[in-house]
């Protein structure tokens, strides 16, 4: 027996329970069945652009030489691909929550620009539309956030990102002004890479990166990168927190390339910057940062790290690492459980980040940083 639910689009816009029975009399015999579901309402997205040029059928959620403030009064449910479209700035407000079907992905296009403005303790989400507990934690529900080329001045600030293929493809050519300024926001539980730049220009403060099958982050094809008190930690045990031999992550938390090869020929580019401050770079793997460069190419390949904590066997006196800590476990509380919170003050990490860098006055967990602050996302109290 199959029953469906159908949620009253005139019901309140926060999940409800929905009850019912049925009774079932056999031979003389009644049985009173209950029957439970929850349910809300939503916005739905489908697609209505179906292009013939090889494109993917998509909605636009942005129009054309408009700005659009995404409503937050209910969630949002996407089908397909999605567009911010050209010259149109796209705002999420505080506490918007974005779920996405199968494969579904956020397209910001050419010259189009995503605002994600969250708050501490009342976020913006995207995550897949599968809300049960079985859920919670598991990764490929949906596709990416894609920041496309040309996408510009795009900013995602207090956010959760979690359970998809990728979180955010950040896909341009660096100019004076960042792709992507990325502040308070976890990306976590994705099938390939939380953050995957392709010659991207990328400022990010404050944010967890963590648990994806792949990278953590996949600096591609050169760039300008700047990563202050994050954390990037990767303890992969194939989905949900269960241990999974056949799904085991052998690539690095963070992988840095400066090139391709494409029909037999090598095409280079410059790594303007590469910057790491105050950072976490761990996981559970013998060697977590790994580097793809041409040797003696006449491209740039500029990268540093200042005041992390590094599972790494390189050389850390090559003058690219300045007050580092190698292969210094940091303690995180709970990494089955995705806490990656110092748990101790005897920490390595506590108290040891630069404090000739401008930090942000509070950590991931809106807990204020003191004068000498921890490494990482998070401040140990």
């Amino acid at each position: 027996v199959f029953f469906q639910v159908t949620v009253d689009p005139t019901s309140a816009t926060s999940p409800l329970l929905i009850k019912d029975s049925v009774i079932f009399e056999t031979n003389g015999n009644s049985q009173n069945v209950k029957l439970t579901a929850v349910g809300q309402n939503v916005y739905i997205h489908k697609p209505d652009h179906f292009p013939t040029n090889g494109l993917p059928p998509y909605s636009i959620t942005g129009r054309e030489n408009f700005d659009t403030i995404l409503p937050n009064d209910k969630p949002h449910l996407f089908f397909g691909y999605t567009v911010i479209d050209s010259h149109c700035k796209l705002t999420m407000q505080a506490g918007t929550k974005w779920y996405f079907y199968n494969n579904a992905v956020l397209w910001v296009y050419d010259q189009g620009t995503l605002v994600v403005s969250g708050a501490p303790g009342n976020e913006v989400t995207f995550q897949g539309m599968r809300l049960e507990a079985e859920y919670k934690d598991v990764p490929g529900q949906w596709g990416k956030i894609w920041l496309s080329k040309g996408s510009k001045d795009n900013v995602i600030d207090w956010a959760i990102i979690k359970n998809g293929n990728i979180g955010i493809e950040a896909d341009s050519i660096p100019d004076s002004q960042p792709t992507l300024a990325l502040t308070n926001t976890v990306i976590k539980n994705m099938q390939a890479a939380a953050i995957y730049g392709k010659t991207a220009h990328i400022r990010s403060s404050n944010c967890l990166f963590a648990n994806c099958g792949q990278y953590v982050a996949a600096l591609s094809l050169g760039g300008n990168y700047s990563f202050v008190q994050c954390t990037f930690a990767d303890y992969w045990t194939g989905s949900g927190g269960s241990s999974s031999s056949s799904m085991a992550r052998t690539t690095p938390v963070l992988a840095v390339n400066n090139n391709y090869t494409y029909e037999g020929t090598i095409y280079v580019y410059p790594m303007d910057s590469c910057y790491f401050a105050n950072c976490i770079i761990y996981g559970d793997q013998s060697e977590e940062v790994g580097f793809d460069t041409i040797a003696g190419a006449s491209v740039p390949f500029s990268y540093q790290f200042d005041h992390c904590v590094i599972k790494s066997a390189h050389n850390f006196s090559n003058g690219h690492y300045t007050g580092c800590y190698q292969n210094n476990n940091p303690g995180f509380k709970d990494v089955t459980m995705n806490n990656y919170e110092l748990n101790s003050a005897t920490s390595i990490a506590v108290n040891s980040g630069n404090t000739a860098i401008v930090v942000p006055f509070a950590d991931l967990n809106n807990y204020p940083r003191d004068s000498t602050p921890d490494i990482g996302a998070y401040e140990y109290h």
